[in-house]
């Protein structure tokens, strides 16, 4: 492929929901032609009235596209829209550029690889970290697997969409990089929630604990953006409790297969199995709280 332009090169993108919508446009403000697709065809309808054109299978994505890029709900998910008879590997020529940014199985991502190195397609898996907020001001955090040469050469992309994007190392590892990540959050989130069920027990103003706590050793991107949500009761998803779950259990997976112990995601995990099972699956994970609190009198 040539070098990234927006003259040049056409963009593909499947799955237009709460990060995916805002990721394309971003590349549509940049100059970028897309392509797009998504099951639920209404969630396209702002990106068409940016001039993006849509289409009815992935594998149509494909065949007008030199770079596509996904971004949909579980590795079944994944697997449909890009290994399937109407997917997008199909529909790629030798030469194009096909880009996983769901969080998927590792595993996953290499079977992929594999699958479209055998045809002559570069493919790379690279998760993101940031939500809905992330994604809307194009400041992600972009961890990506595959080959080094296909990702110095999405550069200009990577620039449109997020903050950081760093190479991890071969297919699989953008996905490894952000069961990390996803760790770090599911122990926070436990905490921030049993914090906040402290300072409420306790008497304090939770607005006035955040001023003091968030500046210091206890601040994080989840204390600075997701208290405040919780705070006002608002449980909009940023990132579904359903697709959290699927992370950790993905983690816990890997961790078996590896044969290490990972007990604050075991407990995470728990939690939001709890959540889902009082009707909060599509809610943000900010929703942790209700079912942090639901345990202060047992």
């Amino acid at each position: 492929m040539q070098s990234i332009h927006p003259e040049t090169t056409r963009i593909g993108w499947i799955g237009t929901g709460v990060m995916g919508k805002s990721m394309c446009s971003h590349l549509l403000k940049a100059g970028y032609t897309a392509s797009i697709y998504n099951r639920s065809p209404k969630k396209m309808d702002s990106l068409v009235g940016m001039g993006a054109k849509p289409c009815s299978s992935p594998r149509e994505v494909a065949q007008k596209s030199d770079i596509v890029f996904s971004i949909v709900g579980f590795p079944a998910d994944v697997e449909e829209v890009l290994l399937g008879d109407d997917g997008a590997l199909p529909g790629l020529r030798p030469g194009c550029v096909m880009v996983d940014m769901t969080t998927s199985r590792p595993m996953l991502a290499q079977e992929i690889y594999r699958r479209a190195k055998e045809v002559g397609v570069a493919s790379l898996d690279a998760p993101v970290s940031g939500g809905d907020i992330g994604a809307k001001e194009a400041r992600l955090s972009i961890m990506v697997g595959g080959d080094r040469s296909a990702f110095d050469m999405l550069e200009p992309i990577w620039k449109l969409l997020g903050k950081t994007f760093v190479y991890q190392g071969a297919a699989g590892c953008g996905q490894h990089t952000k069961m990390v990540n996803q760790t770090l959050i599911a122990s926070s989130m436990v905490g921030l929630c049993e914090a906040l069920l402290y300072a409420k027990s306790s008497g304090l103003d939770p607005a006035t604990v955040l001023e003091s706590v968030s500046s210091g050793a206890a601040g994080s991107w989840s204390l600075s953006n997701l208290l405040p949500r919780i705070l006002k009761e608002d449980y909009s998803p940023g990132f579904f409790v359903d697709h959290f779950v699927k992370d950790l259990g993905i983690v816990l997976e890997e961790a078996a297969r590896m044969n290490i112990e990972m007990p604050g995601v075991d407990l995470a995990k728990r939690l939001y199995n709890q959540l889902q099972d009082m009707g909060h699956g599509s809610s943000g994970t900010q929703a942790l709280w209700l079912a942090v609190q639901s345990h202060k009198n047992e």
